[in-house]
């Protein structure tokens, strides 16, 4: 299974634009998630941040350290001159959809997918 995500990042790093950031406490990586930087034709051609595989080690939930990686994604997307962040969540995280909307998110859209694996 290991090759798989050594496979992902390869294909990642050889697109600009879409990097994944881990946050460190005690030398050790307690959580990451992935930025990618979208130039597009909505919003008069605005570019935006998405932010996706948000994740914080389990014990450390609660301690500030996600907040920390979101501000440090919004800060980012700023000065990169994005005019948009966005994200996804699952419908049954409930306790992630509470954590964005804290943050200021707004669920403004309804996303959809179509797995073309599944099949």
């Amino acid at each position: 299974m290991a090759l798989v995500y050594r496979d992902a990042f390869e294909r990642m790093e050889r697109q600009n634009g879409n990097n994944i950031y881990v946050a460190i406490k005690d030398g050790a990586i307690v959580g990451c998630m992935q930025l990618t930087f979208i130039a597009g034709l909505s919003r008069k051609g605005m570019t935006r941040c998405q932010i996706e595989a948000v994740r914080v080690t389990s014990e450390l939930r609660s301690h500030g350290i996600g907040k920390q990686m979101m501000n440090f994604a919004i800060e980012l997307a700023k000065t990169s001159g994005c005019g948009l962040v966005q994200l996804t969540t699952d419908k049954t995280r409930d306790d992630a959809q509470r954590f964005y909307v804290r943050l200021g998110f707004t669920a403004s859209h309804i996303g959809m997918k179509l797995d073309l694996l599944d099949g």
